[in-house]
């Protein structure tokens, strides 16, 4: 009597794992979207909304290139290219705004703040604001599309465990991040803290470009 064949539990608790690593390991990283994350959090504006934005949209991009479609992407070196310049530029620009502000008075940052705690933000422009950072970053799909989902084809059968794995990471970083962020309003009363944040911001955004740019 043949019995079916069962496949150990390790079979899948192991990609889930690798995908909850390397997850982790590319979207834990202060990027544009991570840092829209954080000042909306900080300013307890939208927080749930912005989490569910970001958080969904990298559960679809990572879906999408575990499908295939970062395959497809990698089979055409001219789109990878135009990816990395595209996103060279984006998060090096990025960089030397945050360097601009970072140099800011304490006076001008106070009122600037003080400035957008007055604006009432709408939702939708919030939301709005979270979709073009993530998905008008081509560094975003680099990550997400072209290097998940080569790693998680590498896994064979346990891709989609991967996959999982990596939404996991992406579900919980958010959530972290955005529900943090509402407590570390009152460091955040400092404008020697936004200094600080903004100067780590502009380091990474920068180093980002060169390392990009350098890898075309």
């Amino acid at each position: 009597m043949c019995r079916p064949s069962v496949v150990p539990v390790t079979a899948y608790l192991v990609p889930t794992l690798a995908g909850l690593l390397t997850g982790a390991g590319l979207i834990i990283a202060i990027g544009p979207q991570n840092v829209f994350v954080l000042r909306q959090g900080v300013a307890r504006r939208h927080t749930g909304q912005i989490v569910a934005v970001c958080a969904l949209s990298d559960v679809v991009l990572i879906v999408a290139g575990v499908a295939g479609l970062g395959a497809l992407v990698a089979a055409h070196p001219e789109v990878v290219t135009f990816a990395k310049a595209a996103g060279g530029l984006y998060v090096g620009a990025l960089g030397v705004m945050a360097a601009r502000r970072c140099v800011r008075s304490d006076e001008a940052i106070a009122a600037a703040t003080d400035e957008s705690r007055a604006e009432s933000t709408g939702r939708w422009v919030a939301v709005g604001t979270a979709l073009a950072l993530t998905w008008l970053n081509p560094h975003v799909y680099l990550d997400t599309v072209i290097t998940m989902g080569a790693i998680a084809n590498g896994h064979g059968n346990g891709k989609w465990a991967f996959a999982f794995g990596a939404c996991i990471a992406s579900v919980l970083w958010f959530t972290a991040l955005g529900g943090g962020a509402r407590r570390l309003s009152g460091f955040f009363a400092s404008p020697r803290a936004w200094k600080m944040l903004d100067a780590v911001v502009a380091v990474i955004m920068l180093g980002m470009a060169i390392a990009l740019f350098a890898s075309i």
